[in-house]
């Protein structure tokens, strides 16, 4: 079908407007069913946490995303078990010899200081794009809304493609809190001094979605999401469920 007025979506090899998958151990076939009729809607897929390390057939899923041009990465969780141990550059090696062209620099597990991330950033980037995660999988911990707002900066002045809000697969930790509610003075302070068409909002679960696609527009890039709910994310940019019925000009409206 294609007839109604709708909000006009990036596509192609998009710079913004992206969703980012996370997957949890997506068997192969299941996995190319999902990937042969929505690849169009995906842009990036995490491996998440650190299941890459284990994942028997690695290699066949990272060709499986490539083959639909969809980027594939390894989650945060690796790359810091792999700073804990001193393996940065094993790590670095076993990514290329992959085909792994991204990789994430987080602290949501490990507290590892901003200089020493923005020292890994700078090495790194020369050999990968670079993705940074700012915030905690702690739900006690909470970083003052000036430190987002420097950390996220510094992190693109430094190299970055995009910077990721921690959101943890459950949406209830980083820019949430612990019932998954939305820090809104956070989100204020984060789209009023920051290119937010460089920030990936981890967004698990469609209430969270739909809150960013009323709060941003159309093609806000939104991450942590489920394979089985790309279709309906889709639909949700387009305005056409309820809850995104009535967005506003912005949502019309590419930046």
């Amino acid at each position: 079908m294609d007839f109604l007025e709708v909000p006009f979506r990036t596509t192609g090899e998009r710079s913004y407007g992206l969703t980012s998958i996370a997957d949890f151990g997506t068997p192969i076939g299941q996995l190319e069913s999902f990937l042969e009729d929505y690849h169009s809607y995906i842009d990036i897929a995490k491996i998440g946490i650190g299941s890459a390390y284990v994942t028997p057939n690695l290699q066949e899923k990272i060709n499986l995303y490539k083959k639909y041009k969809i980027i594939p990465y390894c989650g945060g969780t690796l790359f810091e078990k792999c700073y804990v141990q001193e393996k940065i550059d094993e790590y670095a090696k076993s990514l290329q010899e992959l085909g792994i062209e991204w990789i994430e620099i987080s602290n949501g597990t490990v507290d590892i200081p901003l200089h020493k991330r923005i020292a890994l950033i700078k090495k790194l980037k020369h050999q990968f794009n670079v993705i940074a995660e700012v915030g905690s999988k702690d739900q006690d911990k909470e970083m003052p809304l000036s430190e987002w707002e420097q950390e996220i900066n510094l992190l693109l002045a430094t190299g970055c493609k995009y910077v990721i809000t921690e959101g943890r697969d459950s949406g209830t930790a980083g820019i949430y809190n612990r019932s998954g509610q939305v820090n809104m003075e956070l989100i204020h302070q984060i789209s009023s001094n920051i290119d937010v068409n460089k920030v990936i909002f981890e967004a698990p679960t469609p209430k969270q979605q739909m809150f960013f696609i009323n709060q941003f527009g159309t093609n806000v890039n939104l991450g942590n999401v489920k394979i089985q709910d790309v279709l309906v994310l889709e639909a949700q940019r387009l305005g056409l469920r309820s809850e995104t019925f009535f967005m506003g000009e912005k949502s019309w409206n590419l930046p």
